[in-house]
């Protein structure tokens, strides 16, 4: 099995090199390289073509939801988890509108960060804890602040129904068992509704899903 390219992004040398450390240890990923800003990040990206990205939010020079764009737009395929130390909620949204695959905090325990790159470069998507129960009050709040459902062209009806699933948190796993239907068949399904809706990750039809008020009361 062919280890997972990671480039790291984070203005700080020794976080940078405690990162670092910690995952050439495992035998599934591959350091191959380092950036201290958006800006060198992106230029590395583009030369190194890694498979996924450890970007922190807040840099010196081009930060990282100035650099995000720009990696999704150089490499569509490649997956961004921000690793940050922000627990704001717009910055978790917006980062997550543009394409991240997830975002950590920097104050996650070393198993939760090793899994969580594993499930994001499966496609998966993932964030810390307390990020989820802040995007969760934001899916709350949207719903109370927008009464009525706006209609979402293209989806058919069970693709409807996955999104909402996907937007409250449910896994594949969760979504086949609740849906009766195969795991196989919710990822298919999974790969139409991003497909029609021109997204990237399954946190981009959440976040649509909570744009367009789509969830059910």
């Amino acid at each position: 099995m062919e280890k997972i390219k990671i480039l790291l992004a984070d203005d700080h040398p020794l976080f940078r090199s405690g990162i670092k450390l910690l995952l050439q240890r495992q035998k599934d990923f591959d350091v191959i390289g380092e950036a201290s800003d958006g800006a060198e990040c992106v230029k590395l990206a583009q030369k190194l073509k890694p498979d996924l990205v450890l970007l922190d939010l807040h840099m010196e020079g081009v930060g990282g939801l100035e650099a995000l764009p720009l990696l999704k737009k150089e490499i569509p395929d490649v997956y961004v988890l921000m690793l940050t130390v922000s627990e704001d909620t717009e910055d978790l949204i917006e980062a997550l509108k543009l394409g991240a695959s997830g975002y950590l905090l920097k104050n996650i325990d070393t198993d939760f960060l090793l899994d969580s790159i594993k499930r994001a470069a499966n496609g998966e998507s993932v964030m810390s804890p307390q990020m989820a129960v802040n995007l969760a009050n934001a899916i709350r709040l949207e719903k109370k602040v927008t009464p009525e459902k706006e209609e979402v062209p293209h989806l058919s009806p069970r693709e409807a129904q996955i999104i909402q699933l996907i937007a409250k948190g449910a896994s594949n796993k969760e979504i086949a068992r609740g849906l009766d239907i195969a795991e196989s068949t919710v990822k298919i399904h999974v790969q139409g509704i991003l497909r029609k809706l021109n997204l990237t990750s399954r946190v981009q039809a959440a976040i649509y899903a909570i744009d367009h008020n789509l969830l059910e009361n």
